[in-house]
């Protein structure tokens, strides 16, 4: 015979429609993914938090590479969009801390996705590395540095290179951030955009390495 506590469970099982199933799973997968990483996770696992079969994991998503990707691609998009919505300020340095705090609110409320983001992603998400999503917050900050530049005598040609840098430099510092969270997000985006636009408002045109000069001079 079941026992009481089984039937229970097979009882709450039943009342959850499919929805609502693969939202759970999802849920307990983004958890073990944050804690483990992807290697690390095994369908197992989520069954046995979710309270179900392994077969019922395998149905939703055919394994747990299924629910992997499906969480990373929720993760970046809600990144994304998060710093595409912060872009709205009227001068270029009140976009760039915008987007800066957008970023380290990411990291902030959504800690958990962006462990999973920031241990490289899986191949298994088909939704590229960590580094390719630094590359598409880039592209949207790189028009805003790119009509600055121009209107600084700068080659425009050179934004993508530097919306990289910025945004690479925003990125690493979250990973640090995520850890320590000390001091307050306002107060590392502030710092961080310090350093970001007082080097770029006085950018020389046309910069070299000493050193290089140097031996160039000397032969």
């Amino acid at each position: 015979m079941e026992a009481v506590g089984e039937k229970k469970a097979r009882s709450r099982r039943k009342r959850m429609t499919g929805k609502e199933r693969r939202e759970q799973l999802l849920d307990i997968g983004r958890e073990l993914f944050a804690e483990r990483g992807f290697d690390g996770t095994s369908v197992e696992e989520v069954a046995a938090r979710a309270g179900v079969s392994k077969p019922v994991v395998y149905e939703h998503f055919g394994g747990k590479e299924g629910i992997y990707a499906v969480v990373v691609d929720r993760e970046m998009r809600t990144l994304l969009g998060m710093v595409g919505d912060s872009l709205t300020a009227d001068h270029a340095r009140g976009k760039i801390e915008n987007a800066a705090l957008a970023l380290l609110r990411y990291v902030e409320e959504n800690s958990q996705g962006f462990r999973i983001l920031a241990r490289d992603s899986h191949a298994a998400s088909g939704t590229g590395s960590f580094a390719s999503l630094i590359s598409d917050i880039a592209t949207q900050v790189e028009h805003i540095l790119a009509e600055e530049f121009k209107q600084r005598g700068y080659d425009p040609k050179l934004a993508p290179m530097y919306a990289q840098s910025l945004v690479g430099m925003v990125a690493l510092t979250g990973q640090w951030w995520l850890e320590v969270r000390k001091p307050k997000r306002e107060v590392v985006a502030a710092h961080l955009v310090n350093l970001a636009w007082n080097g770029l408002s006085a950018l020389e045109p046309k910069p070299s390495l000493e050193s290089v000069d140097r031996k160039r001079t000397e032969r």
